[in-house]
């Protein structure tokens, strides 16, 4: 009788430490959020944009896939180039300025209403 209860407590413990580890960190409706979690809220979908002397280069990550408007500037306010994206996850973009004439060009992404632009000066 004794060896039964033994193996029973001995049980019983094993269970409750298997499943306090198996709840694990609760979710983000209990309140407690990991730090994956949290890093994947904290995703910023702006375009990234790279100079490598006179071209650039710009990445966006379009997850709703709407519409995408890419506009080039030139100092006057003139379009030099516009063209319209439509249902891409990914945009992958190069403005090569090596043999335009000496300005600054602007880059406009427009994306799901909001607007972002870099500069390159070609002297």
């Amino acid at each position: 009788m004794k060896a039964i209860l033994r193996n029973l407590t001995v049980v019983a413990i094993m269970f409750a430490t298997v499943a306090s580890f198996a709840k694990g960190p609760e979710t983000t409706f209990g309140g407690k959020v990991n730090e994956v979690e949290k890093n994947l809220m904290a995703v910023k979908l702006d375009p990234i944009f790279k100079k490598k002397g006179n071209k650039l280069f710009m990445n966006l990550l379009n997850l709703d896939q709407q519409d995408v408007t890419i506009k080039v500037y030139d100092s006057e306010g003139r379009v030099v180039f516009k063209e319209i994206l439509e249902g891409e996850l990914v945009i992958e973009k190069a403005f090569n300025f090596e043999n335009a004439f000496e300005n600054d060009y602007t880059v406009v992404v427009v994306d799901n209403q909001k607007s972002f632009k870099e500069t390159v000066v070609v002297k």
